[in-house]
């Protein structure tokens, strides 16, 4: 055993990524634990480390008395045994001798490491903790260490664990050990005295980044972005704004020809990206957040937060979208409810879906309208296919729905007769 500590510093430097001043700092803390522990106190004891070599010195300082008086040890020496040894000193004088490893019991050599390694350790876990505390909503890339049913451990290029959840991936993400990974640090927490840092993939801000990544006039805020809003791995909405009247922002976001975009739909798993110019008009904002549908007018009720638009018929499932999700994601950007109506073009002989609430369950009526379809004709005009396809209604749901709609029409032409 030796007191050199260029063993200690190499390892734990390297290993645990601990700056020099707070590993020497521990190193103290923990030999004066040892020390109090073999000697009782560590109050005459001087601590030192040589920060040209590493080597490390403890030095104790005691009090010469009269041999009558010698009752401490650890804190006294008496007169006569430095007389022995030819060395002259008075009564009240301090003296400093050097403690040697020998000096420790085995059992507390044994303990300080371990406990030097544990403190070292803690250290680590609450520096990674701030460390990514203070980096939530940053980028950050690393490599598929394992993969589990629930969850991906990734590792970044420090070798530090990160969780990517199955609710934070987007649904179409598949990966294996060794590929690669983007997202952001949405949270971290402590859980058992280790940092758990959480990344996400589905999070507005990773598609915030990645438009940092690839249009430079966001990441010199000459353009900066107002909201996003998503459905990972589907669509999404982002409004932009530029503070500078000669750069058109969608543009500078697109590219040319897609060029910007492209990447960037490709990482989100051909995520479709609507970017649209952000303004104070609430209409014109409502307008341009339904594309590409065509919009005939629309009416806002700023206290209820709700905008009415209307449109023509053929337009209705345009602004609805995909299972509604055109709308839904134009209301979140916005901030308004957003009610389609039809206006024009209406068949006189026909009946609204309401109508058939007797008959037909109303989470059905509401996936059709959900669709743009809120009459009986809209929906025997659209094929079985088409219904299955954008709403969640089985096959034998929509035979159900179309028997019934057909069989009111076939009542009112017996009627007439």
């Amino acid at each position: 055993m030796i007191m050199n500590l260029k063993d200690i510093f190499i390892e734990f430097k390297d290993e645990k990524n601990i700056d020099r001043a707070s590993l020497v700092s521990i190193i103290e803390e923990v030999f004066r634990t040892a020390i109090k522990k073999q000697f009782g106190t560590d109050e005459n004891f001087d601590i030192i480390v040589n920060p040209d070599t590493d080597d490390l010195e403890i030095w104790r300082t005691k009090t010469v008395v009269d041999d009558k008086d010698f009752t401490d040890p650890n804190t006294q020496v008496p007169i006569s045994e430095l007389k022995k040894k030819g060395e002259d000193y008075e009564v009240g004088e301090e003296i400093y001798e050097e403690v040697k490893f020998d000096d420790f019991e085995r059992r507390t050599i044994v303990t300080l490491r371990q406990t030097l390694l544990q403190r070292v350790t803690e250290f680590e876990k609450r520096n990674i903790y701030r460390k990514f505390k203070s980096r939530i909503g940053d980028l950050i890339t690393g490599e598929v260490h394992q993969v589990w049913r629930n969850e991906i451990l990734v590792l970044d290029d420090d070798g530090n664990e990160l969780l990517l959840p199955k609710s934070e991936q987007i649904p179409n993400d598949r990966y294996k050990k060794g590929d690669t990974v983007r997202a952001v640090i949405v949270k971290v927490d402590i859980k058992n005295g280790t940092p758990i840092v959480i990344i996400s993939r589905t999070a507005p801000e990773f598609l915030e980044r990645l438009f940092e990544l690839e249009v430079p006039e966001i990441a010199d805020g000459l353009i900066i972005i107002k909201k996003i809003v998503r459905q990972p791995g589907e669509r999404a909405k982002v409004a932009v704004e530029s503070y500078d009247d000669r750069i058109d922002p969608v543009g500078a976001c697109v590219g040319m020809k897609g060029s910007r975009i492209h990447g960037i739909v490709r990482e989100l798993r051909n995520e479709n990206i609507d970017v649209i110019n952000y303004t104070t008009n609430p209409k014109l904002y409502i307008q341009r957040a339904l594309n590409p549908a065509k919009i005939n007018r629309i009416e806002i009720d700023e206290e209820e937060k709700r905008a009415s638009v209307f449109l023509d018929p053929d337009q209705v499932s345009l602004a609805i979208g995909k299972k509604g999700l055109n709308i839904k994601l134009a209301s979140q950007l916005t901030g308004y409810v957003i009610d389609v109506y039809r206006e024009g073009g209406y068949d006189e002989d026909d009946i609204e879906l309401e109508e058939f609430s007797d008959e037909i369950d109303e989470w059905m009526i509401s996936e059709l309208k959900s669709i743009g379809l809120d009459t009986a004709k809209s929906v025997l005009r659209t094929s079985d296919e088409d219904l299955v396809k954008r709403t969640e209604l089985e096959e034998e749901n929509v035979n159900y729905i179309k028997e019934i709609l057909r069989s009111a029409f076939e009542e009112e032409e017996t009627d007439e007769q």
